[in-house]
């Protein structure tokens, strides 16, 4: 599997479409990024599946997280 890939998301604050780089060196991640449009922050969640060579990726608004 590559080290980094691209994929298209969808801004969960204001629905916003941009590209965004995986970076897939370091394994399972979680991470927050600002929108590029809006400027919230967004909450991704990487799992990598080596086994299957999947790679999912779950986005969700900064105020949506139970803790």
């Amino acid at each position: 599997m590559d080290d980094m890939t691209d994929r298209i998301v969808n801004c969960p604050h204001c629905g916003h479409r941009f590209d965004i780089t995986l970076d897939l060196s370091g394994g399972n991640q979680e991470f927050y990024e600002d929108c590029p449009n809006c400027c919230n922050a967004i909450h991704y969640d990487m799992q990598i599946d080596e086994s299957h060579r999947t790679i999912n990726l779950f986005i969700d608004a900064d105020d949506e997280q139970i803790f």
